[in-house]
């Protein structure tokens, strides 16, 4: 299950589709796919700290707080510099509630789904249901299709209160704005193509577990690798429009997407100004955004319209800055390559665990073996806790990537836009204010559930890091400065 303070610089910063490639999060969308899809969407957000602040308890505000700015209006670098993260007494006591009501709310959403699947097993609701599916049809597959539906929306139903407070908690405090009506369309749409997914996904599996018992793991490994990747590609063209509206950026923009073409060609990235797209999301959220998405024909990039409301153009190029970084540093290739290696030790672990787990009380479950459908429930029981246990691992790797993309970030900008480090520290207050950021995680939060370093300490980098005074090669850009673009008013 995602956890809910998980979007804020987790998919906004954090390669957004592109985390769906990566590692223990790779898992996630394994376990995701196979049984609750809809927890993919589920409030959206991705920790983000990694060290325990050592911040004042009660900072002095250094900006105003975004919410209560007029509607459009942008909040330029002010005097003094913006060298720590710091929140007004209001708003540092909603970011202190707000994050912890969220970390209790992903322990209590891994718990609940861990219990809900101990009861399916423990009480023969997930033989019950195959059953029925055996009573409709003989036909092996026929009954798939009709038991993979009806256990993920068992699942998804049970977990739908969670999904529920999760959202009512974003809107109490102001990062959603999405109407329940709405909302629980884009549910049932996620639903939908979560059930897709998951019929597609287990149908595979079934079928080379039926076809070789003993080296399943290995096999479901090779099929799902390339299933996942096309799904990664497509999904700029037909996932994403189904849940925002996207218009070319040049149309209402164009002063921005030139300012971004001249990032590109720094970054060597192939992105011509028709793949540049501005996405309505202010009809649902206050949080801001710029990314890449997508490989090859589907590559583009894409900016919130809070973005450009709430961000100088200069900052807006920052965010992309970190995001290229992603593509230009071969994250996407690594993460891939990490998550493989991941994913084919989890699946074997799953599949001993597997059997062993059935040996012992299948017969009490009434699952007949690994092949029956029933034997589904295990499985994923078994996936939820290998998800849990891995995810420090892939958050740790997470970090590291992250820390170079905000590196890679500061040197594409530098002598694009004028007082680059500047821009980015203020960036990040701006965006800490807006999404309500933690200034002191708890260290165990941090390690288990941050995906990104802490957004203080992030900052107080962003304004730090400057090896072009001291006489030292910047670490990834090394290509001289351009004239720097008119400051963003």
């Amino acid at each position: 299950m995602v956890p809910p303070q998980m979007r804020e610089w987790r998919v906004k910063w954090g390669m957004g589709q592109l985390r769906a490639l990566r590692a223990a999060t790779g898992f996630v969308l394994l376990s995701a796919i196979l049984a609750a899809p809809s927890q993919a969407r589920f409030a959206g957000r991705y920790p983000q700290a990694s060290e325990m602040q050592t911040y004042p308890e009660r900072p002095t505000p250094s900006q105003p707080a975004v919410p209560n700015t007029p509607a459009g209006a942008k909040t330029p670098p002010q005097s003094p510099k913006t060298e720590q993260y710091t929140l007004s007494n209001e708003r540092y006591e909603k970011a202190i509630a707000f994050s912890r009501a969220e970390y209790v709310l992903y322990f209590v959403s891994y718990l609940l789904g861990v219990f809900v699947l101990i009861v399916i097993l423990r009480f023969g609701i997930a033989a019950k249901i195959r059953g029925f599916a055996e009573r409709k049809t003989s036909n092996h597959w026929l009954q798939g299709l009709i038991f993979v539906p009806l256990l993920i929306g068992v699942l998804d139903l049970c977990s739908l209160p969670i999904h529920l407070y999760g959202h009512s908690l974003s809107l109490r405090f102001e990062q959603s704005i999405e109407g329940w009506g709405p909302w629980f369309w884009d549910w049932a749409k996620s639903e939908m193509l979560g059930i897709g997914a998951a019929i597609l996904m287990v149908m595979v599996l079934f079928r080379v577990m039926r076809w070789s018992p003993r080296r399943w793991w290995f096999f479901f490994w090779v099929a799902a690798l390339p299933i996942l990747l096309f799904i990664f590609f497509i999904s700029p063209w037909f996932v994403d429009p189904m849940f925002y509206t996207f218009h070319p950026l040049a149309e209402k923009y164009p002063a921005l997407a030139a300012d971004m073409e001249k990032v590109v060609q720094r970054t060597g990235l192939d992105i011509p100004r028709s793949h540049m797209f501005l996405m309505d999301a202010s009809k649902k959220t206050n949080d801001v955004n710029a990314y890449v998405t997508g490989f090859g024909a589907s590559k583009r990039i894409v900016v919130w319209d809070t973005t450009v409301q709430k961000l100088t153009t200069d900052e807006t190029l920052f965010i992309f800055g970190h995001e290229a970084g992603h593509y230009v540093l071969n994250h996407i290739r690594n993460g891939f390559t990490f998550f493989a290696v991941g994913l084919l030790a989890a699946l074997y672990v799953g599949f001993r665990a597997l059997n062993w787990v059935l040996a012992k009380w299948g017969r009490g479950w009434g699952i007949e073996g690994p092949e029956d459908w029933a034997s589904l429930a295990a499985m994923l029981l078994i996936l939820e806790i290998l998800v849990f246990i891995s995810m420090p691992i892939e958050n740790g790797y997470s970090r590291m990537q992250e820390h170079n993309a905000d590196i890679y970030g500061l040197e594409v900008i530098h002598g694009l836009v004028p007082n680059s480090a500047e821009v980015a520290a203020h960036s990040f207050q701006v965006l800490g204010e807006i999404g309500l950021a933690d200034p002191n995680p708890p260290a165990l939060i941090t390690f288990w559930l941050y995906s990104h370093p802490p957004l203080a300490e992030r900052l107080v980098f962003a304004h730090t890091y400057d090896p072009w005074s001291k006489g030292e090669a910047p670490k990834y850009v090394k290509t001289p400065p351009k004239p720097a673009l008119a400051p963003a008013k």
